[in-house]
C-alpha cells in the first residue's frame, strides 16, 4: 500500500469491542479506519458464549459485588440494540436465547434462595417450573430448580456481521504495525508501508495488544491472561439449553449454551468451573471425560452415545491484576493520543466505547474533515470454533 489516510481515530482490533467502537464513532459522525491482522471476532469474540451477563453468576455467595454492579445494565443496553433503537444498530441480529438461568441439580441452600428472593436481586432473577423450564430440563427425572436471568444470549457471528456492516468502507486488513511519530509524539501508525494519520489511536487488539505495544516499545498497561479449557459437544440428542448449573461455590460448576451449526445441528459448549483451574491442566481427552461425566450425573436422560466431542483453549485477556483476578469492568488507560484497552467480557463492549468516547469528549476530539477513504482490503470474517472443530 502507498497513499497515506488522514482519520479521526485509528482503532486496531476487531473483535466486539473494537467493532462495536467503530460503529458507535462512526454515529457520532467520526471519522474512523479499524485494522484487524486476521478475521473478525476471530480472537476471543467468538470463543465466548456470549451471554449478555447483567452480574447474576457473580452473586452466587448471596450478595452483590463490584462485578455484579459493574454489569447490570448491559442486558438493556444489548437489547435495545438488538431492537434497533440503541446506541449501534443491531436490528435483524438473531438472538438465541431471550434468558439465561440458574439452574440446582438439587436443592438450593437456604441463604441463595431467600437471596434471589430478596430486594436486590428483584427484576431480575424468577423462579420457572413445567413447560417454562428450558427443553434440555423438561424431563421427568428433573428434581432440581431453576431461575430464569434477565439476561440473553447473542449469535455472536451475527453481531460481528453487523458490525462490520457498520463499520462501512473503514475496514483494513493490515499485519505490519509501527509507530508514525512526529517531534517525539504519535501521531497514527504506518500499516502495511502506508501512513495513517490520527488524532487517537486506540488499542482493542485482546491477547494481541501485549505484542502491540511491544511493537511500540510501550511496557504498560501489563496484561494478564486467564486461561480456559472449553468443551463443544454436538449431537441430535441436545436440546437447546442456556444455563450456569450451580455446584455450591462462588462460580457455575458448569455454563451450558447452545449454538446453532451450518448443518442444522447444535453445539453445547461448556464453561464454568469445569473449565478453569483443574480442567485448565486435563488433556483434551481428560477433559472431554469429565464433561461425559458431569453431563452424565446431571441430565442423565440426555443420551450422548451418538455425541461428538472436542475442546477449545482460551485465553481470556484483560489488564494485569494482583493475583490474577477478573477486572469488573472494563479498562482503558491513556498515553497521550495512544488508548489502550481491554472490555474484559463481550457484554462489556459498550462500557469499553463509553471510556474511549469520554476520554475523546474531554480532550475536545472532534470529529474532523477527511478525504474519502480508498479502497481498502478487508479483513474476512472469522469462523466459529465449532464450524472449525466440528464441522
Amino acid at each position: 500500500m502507498s497513499s497515506a489516510i488522514s482519520t479521526d481515530v485509528l482503532i486496531v482490533g476487531a473483535g466486539i469491542a473494537g467493532l462495536w467502537l467503530n460503529a458507535r464513532l462512526r454515529r457520532l459522525g467520526y471519522s474512523t479506519v479499524l485494522v484487524e491482522n486476521a478475521s473478525l471476532g476471530g480472537g476471543q469474540s467468538l470463543k465466548s458464549q456470549a451471554i449478555i451477563h447483567g452480574g447474576a453468576k457473580y452473586a452466587l455467595h448471596g450478595a452483590l459485588t463490584g462485578a455484579s454492579e459493574a454489569i447490570a445494565d448491559m442486558p438493556r443496553r444489548w437489547r435495545e440494540a438488538l431492537a434497533g433503537t440503541g446506541e449501534v444498530d443491531l436490528g435483524g441480529v438473531r438472538v438465541l436465547s431471550q434468558a439465561h438461568y440458574l439452574w440446582s441439580p438439587g436443592t438450593l441452600a437456604g441463604n441463595l434462595t431467600s437471596f434471589f428472593a430478596s430486594k436486590a436481586v428483584r427484576g431480575r432473577v424468577d423462579q420457572v417450573k413445567g413447560n417454562d423450564l428450558p427443553p434440555a430440563l423438561q424431563d421427568k427425572g428433573f428434581k432440581g430448580k431453576v431461575y430464569r436471568l434477565a439476561e440473553l444470549v447473542v449469535d455472536t457471528p451475527g453481531v460481528i456481521e453487523r458490525l462490520a456492516q457498520l463499520g462501512g468502507d473503514g475496514l483494513l486488513a493490515g499485519e505490519r504495525l509501527e509507530p508514525l511519530q512526529e517531534n517525539g509524539q504519535l501521531v497514527g501508525l504506518r500499516v502495511d508501508g502506508r501512513d495513517i494519520r490520527a488524532q487517537r489511536v486506540v488499542l482493542s487488539a485482546g491477547a494481541g495488544t501485549a505484542d502491540l505495544l511491544a511493537s511500540l516499545g510501550i511496557d504498560q498497561p501489563a496484561m494478564q491472561r486467564r486461561p480456559l479449557h472449553m468443551i463443544l459437544a454436538k449431537g441430535a440428542s441436545l436440546k437447546p439449553l442456556y444455563a450456569h448449573c450451580l455446584g455450591g461455590g462462588t462460580k457455575p460448576r458448569i455454563t451450558v449454551t447452545t449454538h446453532p451449526c451450518a448443518d442444522g445441528q447444535w453445539v453445547w459448549y461448556l464453561g464454568g468451573d469445569i473449565a478453569e483451574a483443574d480442567g485448565v491442566a486435563r488433556t483434551p481427552a481428560e477433559q472431554i471425560a469429565t464433561a461425559q461425566k458431569e453431563l452424565g450425573q446431571l441430565l442423565p436422560w440426555i443420551n450422548l452415545s451418538q455425541v461428538q466431542w472436542a475442546t477449545l483453549r482460551v485465553d481470556r485477556a484483560e489488564p494485569a491484576q494482583s493475583g490474577l483476578v477478573r477486572p469488573d469492568n472494563a479498562f482503558l488507560a491513556e498515553q497521550g493520543a495512544l488508548l489502550v484497552g481491554w472490555p474484559t467480557k463481550l457484554a462489556l463492549a459498550p462500557d469499553f466505547a463509553d471510556r474511549v468516547i469520554a476520554s475523546l469528549e474531554r480532550d475536545h476530539i472532534k470529529p474532523g474533515s477527511h478525504d474519502p477513504l480508498p479502497a481498502l482490503p478487508r479483513p474476512p470474517l472469522g469462523q466459529t470454533p465449532w464450524e472449525q472443530l466440528l464441522p
